[in-house]
């Protein structure tokens, strides 16, 4: 009997193996029978839902298939899905700009030359595929223009700044709101009294910057929380607002809270993403840059940026301040100046302002061997996607140096006036003014339809996330908003035409996530960019995602592509927490081969929760 007993004893744990076997693959056939969601974790990476529904491709499994990968706009073709919410820690999440992935890839930068602060992407398999949520107790923002001096401390619950430079006006807490009283670094007294006191040293008529129109675009490096952007706004004149997410975090954030324009990115070891001769004007206020590194590279990055006869106003303690090291540097500043053929226009009340040659006389003059060196003849100043930094000057095209200048028409003429440059792209003024036509009453359209519900200043900071010449941004002209205009880096470069039409933007990479905080635009404009995606082959769902964290709650989205594209995104509007306003036939394009549609969307106002509030 107890050898038998024993027998039994022994079968018992396989028999028991056997079954949690058999449990745990049928309790796996039923999780994945119900697309996962029981399992889905507050958190997912990579796009992996995305290629099993056929938004995407990682180059596998090709079987040469014609098909679109939004279908055919049949209401079957693909299944809903639900997003995961991310973690409260996630709320400012920067995907290009993560610290957090740095560490945990263990990319090796230099940290003197300010890698950690450009762009690192992370791979698929560690993107996050979850909404990110606004901070607990997140308000619809403060319109414009009285955003530009307050907004809710909820929004961007961060007040170091506040304490760290009250003695210079940044910012003030003042208890649900914080303040700007339009101080900075070098400006105590406020941005617009040192704005003014920039135009007297340069004789402008009336102490105004604009110089009656022909001064338009400025380029702010080390703009703090972006005062002087946005007090210069008032002249007519726009500046990109520029600051790596350092130890002063948020103050981009905080600059496009505001409705300033800004851009996230640093002068690194990457050109900055914008074309050469972009910019009337760039100014520099104690912004804690090292211009002498590696042969005065970053200052000659600047040159390529500036237009002919184009000034950089530099505020900072080397400018004027008495002691050993100061004096060393002001004079190596000086000497790489000189040699860049930069002229001092005005140098007093602690401030210095350089003046650009109009034409290529003193590059030609200088003796041989002369450092910086002209940048060799096969160099393109307008390729900068991820391209670095050369150490050289960059010589105006022939026609340029011959013209003496830019040849641009003043504000607010050089909007609509055929720039000289539409030449480099073979363009003909016709087909440019066409263009502006056809998007002014493309946007008409567009107000019309959105119209019901837009509440009056509802909309501030708006994305054209393919500019093309710029015509979307130009037909607001009227409206009291700013365009940050994206172009492709892999197309036409138009980005250069469209900052000489008065307005700003930068190349990007719609495969990639763009260069700001979630939760800083009133409304994108997407005009067949899923098109463009479905042609190289990356996630529209991750494209969904980003767009989502870019937008804020309550405010809109205009989708013009093909119509499966359409109905594709329709079937994501409850995963996102959006809603459709309308959709309607879109006109007839001479750039589509078939008809588009046009989607206009409204992100709701959700909680983490996972709630959401009345945001009508």
């Amino acid at each position: 009997m107890r050898g038998r007993n024993d027998g039994g004893q022994s079968k018992r744990p396989v028999v028991l193996f056997c079954v949690m076997v058999v449990c745990l693959c049928l309790l796996f056939l039923y999780f994945s029978g119900s697309n996962g969601q029981a399992g889905s974790a507050a958190l997912e990476y990579g796009t992996k839902f995305s290629r099993s529904l056929g938004w995407g491709s990682d180059g596998d499994g090709d079987d040469g298939s014609e098909e679109s990968i939004f279908g055919t706009g049949d209401a079957n073709d693909v299944k809903l899905k639900s997003f995961p919410v991310c973690d409260d820690r996630h709320s400012e999440l920067i995907p290009c700009l993560d610290r957090n992935l740095i560490y945990q890839m263990r990319l090796k930068l230099d940290l003197n030359l300010m890698e950690h602060y450009e762009r690192h992407c992370p791979p698929p398999e560690r993107r996050f595929n979850c909404l990110i949520p606004p901070p607990h107790g997140y308000k619809v923002p403060i319109k414009w223009p009285k955003s530009r001096d307050i907004v809710w401390k909820a929004n961007i619950p961060h007040t170091h700044l506040a304490k760290e430079k009250s003695d210079q006006n940044w910012m003030i807490d003042a208890g649900e709101k914080i303040k700007f009283p339009g101080g900075g670094t070098h400006f105590h007294h406020g941005a617009d009294k040192y704005i003014s006191n920039i135009a007297n040293m340069l004789n402008f008529k009336d102490n105004i910057i604009n110089n009656e129109g022909m001064l338009r675009t400025v380029l702010d490096v080390g703009c703090g929380v972006a005062s002087f952007g946005g007090y210069l706004l008032s002249s007519n004149v726009i500046a990109m607002s520029l600051a790596p997410n350092d130890v002063h975090q948020n103050q981009i954030q905080f600059a496009l809270e505001r409705g300033i324009p800004a851009y996230l990115g640093v002068l690194g070891t990457k050109r900055l993403p914008y074309p050469s001769r972009s910019f009337e004007l760039a100014h520099c206020s104690r912004c804690r840059i090292d211009w002498l590194q590696r042969d005065g590279i970053l200052m000659l990055e600047l040159d390529r940026l500036l237009r002919p006869g184009g000034y950089f106003a530099y505020s900072s303690p080397e400018a004027y301040a008495q002691d050993e090291e100061d004096r060393r540097i002001w004079k190596e500043m000086s000497s790489l100046a000189e040699r860049m053929c930069w002229k001092i226009a005005e140098k007093k009340n602690q401030t210095v302002i350089w003046v650009k040659p109009l034409n290529n006389d003193c590059y030609r003059s200088r003796p041989r061997g002369t450092n910086p060196p002209l940048c060799k003849s096969g160099d393109d100043p307008d390729s900068v996607w991820g391209v670095t930094m050369e150490a050289c000057i960059t010589p105006y095209p022939e026609q340029m140096h011959r013209d003496g200048g830019s040849g641009l028409a003043p504000w607010p003429a050089r909007l609509t006036t055929p720039p000289p440059r539409l030449a480099d792209l073979y363009v003909t003024a016709d087909t440019f003014e066409k263009d502006t036509e056809m998007w002014q009453q493309r946007v008409d359209n567009y107000w019309n339809l959105l119209r019901p519900k837009i509440k009056p200043e509802s909309i501030r900071n708006i994305m054209d996330m393919k500019a093309n010449f710029g015509s979307f941004a130009a037909a607001l002209k009227e409206k009291d908003v700013w365009v940050m205009n994206a172009v492709s880096h892999d197309g036409p470069n138009t980005l250069k035409i469209i900052y000489d039409r008065g307005l700003i933007g930068s190349t990007h990479d719609w495969c990639e996530a763009f260069s700001t905080y979630p939760r800083t635009y009133d409304l994108l404009h997407a005009w067949t960019v899923f098109t463009d995606l479905e042609k190289r082959g990356c996630s529209a769902e991750d494209l969904l995602l980003e767009m989502d964290r870019i937008l804020r709650p309550t405010g809109f989205i205009i989708v013009r592509d093909k119509a499966p594209i359409i109905v594709f995104i329709k079937k994501y509007l409850n995963a996102l927490h959006w809603e459709a306003v309308t959709v309607v036939d879109g006109e007839s394009s001479p750039e589509s081969e078939e008809n588009e549609m046009i989607l206009i969307i409204r992100k709701k106002l959700w909680l983490p929760e996972g709630g959401s509030q009345d945001s009508t």
